[in-house]
């Protein structure tokens, strides 16, 4: 098959390496069909490409330095005086670029002259590169340019790989390259990289011992005899992540507990030859472990108890979808009284939350400070209010889905854990619906600064007006998807803030008005900064014209799919006090191109304008709108 000369290149030179894009583009251009090099500078002499392996004229060719044998190259190559040379001749074809990749900095030879001062200054510095390869740009042959290209600089710092060339794929003969020009490698991220072997993971643990960050995902080809090298050779490691990787255990991780003692983050998710074995002896023996993420596991009431007694200095926790794991070990893990410096608790579909296990984690954990509890089925409101009362520092509080929680929970709580808690964020909770309480007998909560309360059905204008009487303190306030709310139902809650609302999000609340809207301007329009009225289609102009009279701070509104015209655009363009940085009006039918010149106004302080599915603007105007507003991003 004919060989083609090919001249032209896509990638760029990251800042600080050793030689020009130009010489860059030409090694990365350097693919399976591509075994020459040309000077791009220099005129060919003929039109037509250069073909070469004619057999024709085999008997014309003079004399190619590629008739030496690999090992001689590869001798000259390594006595190069400086990176910009071996970078020029890694340009010249394939091959030189391959055996150039495969020499260690270990194996360069120094010049003995006066020249090993300045060349120095331009070698020894330590990797700061980022480089991500994803998809059809991942193969070796790009692995090899970057690795040569970068090496005068120290090499990466960061090397990220997702996905992989279907044909010409990144194997461990690109990962060969990378362990022999930059062994200043910290973090190496592969993704789905499924030609990637245990040899490749091996190669970089013999030449990358500075590594501190490993992300393995997808990695079928992966084993716990790869994990065991990088172990070995790189101690340094402080980060482990590692998610659907199906050959990777116990032993894997037992190796980076004897061998890494700087561990301070692990994340293991959907791996399933991972056991309380490998768990436990990572957490055991890791003293500096800070942040745990355990998701998907077949691992029981054992690991937990290891993570109470020895989670020291565990300060985020994650645990999600632990089906063998029962009350009895999250209830040991609270009481074991291990968890003191635990801030951060996340707990997701996990049939062993309780109300008696929650309440032994709030009683054990004495500094939590965040909490959230998702599609946990068992946890009332008996163990919601325990765990109000035990939990002295919590500050945040979140729950999603958890359907055994009815608003008296929330009242409960809330009158407990009150001292210090200033956000409460409840989404999805179908138990939580309007009761009739006495709100003269509760306590305010006046340490509550956000209040989100997102698609829950129940919650409807009585539940609003008792919240706004016990939080009177509240700055954040997002009511996403309460359909049930009316303007009186919001007013009271309006009418109770004392501090002033600086965020409001109304989103599918189509009940409300202008009314409320213009209560809310005249009320807070001296502190609000954001306003989302995205599907309130009872909206109208009459809102905007509140809020160009009364907002002196808003730099954020959203009012798509409301009843706005380009009367109303003109209102907010002349209103001397506003100075909207983000405008979205998505949806707005009724908005024309007639709203140019004010939207170019707007656009004097506009940073993004969002003007999805407005019919009545056509592409044109678009188009203008996007010339005039260069500072703006449009979305159309």
């Amino acid at each position: 098959m004919p060989t083609l000369v090919n001249y032209s290149g896509d990638d760029e030179l990251y800042p600080g390496s050793s030689f020009g894009p130009m010489d860059l583009g030409r090694l990365y251009t350097i693919g399976s069909n591509v075994d020459v090099y040309y000077p791009p500078n220099k005129r060919a002499r003929i039109s037509a490409p250069f073909i070469f392996n004619n057999h024709e004229h085999e008997k014309d060719q003079k004399p190619s330095v590629d008739t030496l044998p690999d090992e001689c190259l590869f001798e000259i190559f390594r006595r190069l005086p400086s990176a910009k040379e071996r970078s020029s001749c890694a340009c010249v074809s394939k091959k030189w670029l391959m055996l150039m990749s495969s020499i260690c900095k270990a194996e360069i030879e120094r010049p003995a002259s006066s020249d090993v001062e300045m060349i120095s200054s331009d070698e020894d510095q330590d990797g700061y590169l980022t480089r991500c390869l994803e998809g059809k740009k991942a193969t070796d042959v790009r692995l090899a340019a970057i690795a040569v290209g970068t090496s005068g600089r120290g090499g990466l710092g960061k090397l990220s790989i997702r996905g992989s060339n279907s044909v010409r794929g990144v194997t461990n003969l690109g990962l060969l390259a990378v362990a022999h020009g930059c062994p200043s490698l910290r973090s190496l991220s592969l993704w789905n990289v499924s030609s990637v072997g245990d040899e490749g993971l091996a190669e970089i643990a013999k030449g990358c011992h500075l590594l501190e960050k490993l992300d393995l995902c997808l990695s079928s080809s992966i084993s716990n005899k790869g994990l065991i090298a990088i172990a070995e050779g790189c101690p340094n490691l402080t980060t482990l992540n590692i998610e659907s990787c199906s050959k990777i255990g116990n032993e894997g991780l037992q190796a980076i507990a004897r061998c890494c003692p700087k561990l301070q983050s692990i994340s293991i998710k959907d791996c399933p030859l991972v056991g309380d074995h490998g768990v436990s002896s990572l957490l055991s023996s890791a003293s500096e472990l800070s942040r745990v993420k355990l998701q998907a596991l077949n691992i029981t009431d054992f690991s937990l108890a290891v993570v109470g007694h020895y989670g020291k200095a565990i300060t985020n926790l994650v645990l999600c979808g632990l089906r063998n794991i029962s009350e009895r070990g999250f209830w040991v893990m609270g009481v074991a009284q291990g968890l003191q410096k635990l801030v951060s608790l996340t707990i997701t579909s996990c049939r062993g939350v309780t109300d008696a296990s929650i309440e032994a984690l709030g009683k054990g954990c004495s500094n939590l400070k965040q909490m959230c509890l998702r599609k946990c089925c068992f946890v009332s409101d008996s163990g919601l209010i325990a765990f109000g009362k035990a939990a002295g520092s919590l500050e945040s509080l979140q729950l999603e889905e958890c359907n055994r929680v009815t608003q008296s929970g929330i009242i409960g709580a809330l009158s407990n854990i009150k001292p210090k808690l200033k956000s409460l964020t409840l989404v999805k909770c179908m138990g939580i619906k309007d009761i009739d309480v006495e709100v003269s007998m509760l306590s305010p909560c006046k340490s509550l600064r956000s209040l989100t309360i997102q698609n829950c059905p129940g919650f409807s204008s009585a539940s609003l007006a008792m919240v706004g009487k016990l939080c009177p303190q509240i700055q954040h306030v997002d009511l996403t998807g309460l359909y049930g709310i009316t303007d009186a139902g919001l007013l009271p809650l309006l009418e109770n803030c004392e501090a002033g609302l600086v965020k409001v999000n109304l989103t599918g609340c189509w009940n409300l008005t202008d009314s409320i809207v213009s209560a809310l301007a005249k009320l807070h329009g001296g502190t609000l900064e954001l306003l989302n009225l995205d599907g309130c289609w009872k909206i109208t102009d009459a809102s905007l014209v509140a809020i160009a009279d009364n907002c002196l701070l808003l730099n954020d509104l959203d009012v798509s799919k409301c009843a706005i015209t380009d009367a109303g655009v003109s209102i907010l363009s002349h209103a001397t006090q506003l100075s909207l940085q983000i405008l979205s009006l998505s949806g707005c039918s009724d908005v024309s191109n007639k709203s140019v010149p004010f939207l170019k106004k707007l656009g004097q302080t506009l940073l993004g304008l969002n003007l999805q599915h407005c019919s009545s603007i056509g592409s044109s105007t678009i188009d203008l709108l996007v010339e005039n507003l260069w500072r703006c991003d449009i979305l159309s």
